[in-house]
């Protein structure tokens, strides 16, 4: 692999960290999109491996189930995964399950140990601090890399990623020519993205555009599981779910067994997190406060089952943090997950990503460049970008 310099440096400063008979417990890594974090980490895997022929155990890891698969497919490419490593998402390294005696899934529990020598964190701009303490708790050495281009995580003032301890920041030359990458550069730098078409399949536009209305509808009624739907304010994205919903032949404002929704608050023994998206499989309404739900989370490899709160569906804002939350407090909140705020769709990816440019008025430049760049950067091969 030819790294970049700062690649280099970063590469180099990795491992004196690791190797270190009184290293630090860990050690971050921060890199904007296109600069070859995946890349790096292969690297590095590949240069432990040679330094320890007793096949270290590696343990990687990734906020979404998605990104964890995309990590996988990318090391398994660079030939320096061993059959002694892992690669899973957070939740499925550090939490077990709990079943009942029908063998469903109740909640989750902290495993007590950990069978790996290093950690490797991908992604992990997204962590909370409840997770990051779990994670530091089995006193195995971590690598943590995420982008610190990104909003930080959704809740609260953690932010592992505001000032990694190292940078990468040199776009590589083969994500030159990547359209995303093009316009994520634009949005993290001057937080402006030209209306044009940058390729067949990423293109901004603007309101002088004439096909601005009709493109805009066409890729909302052919929504799929494969496509984000991103804007700014929650009353935009009511109104994008219920279009999405009726183009999809949904007549009743209830939600229904293959709608799909997001989850609006942490739930650790369920091991359900605001932001994670999933599809209905079986709801039924208990009363006019509560329904019985089945849902398939997408990055959870199991169902969730429980209750969740009726009057979530549709509200301008989550429940939990207005003076109703105390009735919501037996049960979870999920809402329609066709349309998402960008800042709930940080630990998401999808092939197909449409963003509708929304600032708040209290925004100032840099949390604006941050939005706009986090949006940008949820798109794996289509962007459709439609604002000012």
């Amino acid at each position: 692999m030819e790294l970049s310099p700062d690649q280099k440096v970063a590469s180099a400063q990795i491992l004196n960290w690791y190797l270190m008979p009184d290293r630090a417990p860990f050690i971050t890594l921060g890199g904007y999109a296109g600069t070859g974090k995946t890349t790096l980490i292969a690297h590095i895997k590949k240069e432990i491996n040679d330094l320890q022929k007793d096949k270290l155990k590696v343990a990687f890891c990734s906020y979404t189930g998605r990104a964890a698969q995309n990590l996988k497919q990318k090391l398994t490419a660079n030939k320096t995964l061993r059959s002694t490593d892992s690669v899973s998402t957070i939740h499925g390294l550090i939490y077990d399950p709990i079943e009942s005696s029908k063998g469903v899934i109740t909640g989750w529990t902290k495993k007590l140990e950990i069978e790996s020598e290093l950690i490797i964190v991908d992604e992990a701009s997204m962590i909370d601090e409840q997770i990051w303490q779990d994670l530091l708790s089995y006193r195995i050495p971590i690598i943590a890399v995420g982008d610190h281009g990104q909003l930080p995580p959704i809740r609260g003032s953690f932010n592992l990623m505001q000032e990694p301890q190292l940078k990468l920041e040199t776009i590589h030359r083969q994500a030159k020519g990547n359209p995303i990458i093009t316009v994520s550069i634009h949005a993290r730098e001057s937080g402006k993205i030209p209306g044009k078409k940058y390729s067949d399949k990423v293109i901004k536009y603007t309101h002088e555009d004439f096909d601005y209305s009709e493109a805009s509808t066409e890729l909302l009624e052919n929504y799929t599981t494969d496509t984000l739907i991103l804007c700014g304010y929650n009353s935009t994205r009511n109104k994008i779910n219920q279009f999405v919903r009726n183009a999809l032949g949904y007549e009743t404002p209830e939600p229904q067994a293959g709608d799909r929704v997001i989850c609006l608050r942490n739930n650790h023994k369920k091991g359900i997190y605001n932001g994670m998206l999933g599809t209905i499989v079986d709801i039924i309404a208990l009363n006019d406060m509560w329904y019985q739900a089945e849902i398939d989370m997408d990055d959870r490899g199991a169902i969730y089952s429980g209750k969740i709160y009726a009057p979530q569906f549709g509200a301008t804002e989550a429940v939990n943090f207005t003076k109703d939350r105390l009735k919501a407090k037996d049960g979870d909140l999920f809402d329609f997950g066709y349309a998402l705020t960008v800042h709930k769709a940080q630990g998401s990816q999808a092939k197909r990503v449409v963003i509708f440019e929304e600032r708040f008025s209290k925004m100032d430049d840099d949390q604006w460049r941050r939005w706009l760049y986090t949006g940008v950067t949820r798109a794996e091969e289509e962007l459709y970008v439609f604002g000012n």
